[in-house]
């Protein structure tokens, strides 16, 4: 499974987003995003799987981690969408300065 097709998954994006600030162990996820402990393994296995998150051992508990190099993959795609958006933005920037220099001088 590639990284669009397992992040098109909105629970696997809230864990993902969830270990934005660092390790947590399965129930930490499950308190932090409020699913079941079962749904949150399957999901895990699933980011594991495309290697999205790794997984080391502490004692009897195992602790998740964000792994954001294949994000990268994303980040790339977006790129051309980032500068369409930035031209647009701008151009909105422009028409309503434009605006309200007009408005000011009436």
């Amino acid at each position: 499974m590639n990284t669009f097709s397992v992040l098109a998954e909105t629970n696997r994006r809230r864990l993902l987003e969830a270990l934005t600030d660092g390790q947590k162990s399965v129930n930490e996820l499950v308190q932090t995003v409020g699913m079941s402990q079962p749904v949150v393994s399957k999901h895990l296995k699933v980011l594991r799987d495309a290697q999205l998150v790794t997984v080391s051992p502490d004692g009897q508990r195992r602790l998740y981690d964000l792994n954001p190099e294949p994000l990268s993959e994303l980040d790339d795609w977006l790129t051309p969408f980032r500068k369409l958006w930035a031209e647009r933005l701008d151009a909105l920037e422009s028409h309503l300065h434009a605006k309200h220099s007009q408005g000011e001088s009436s």
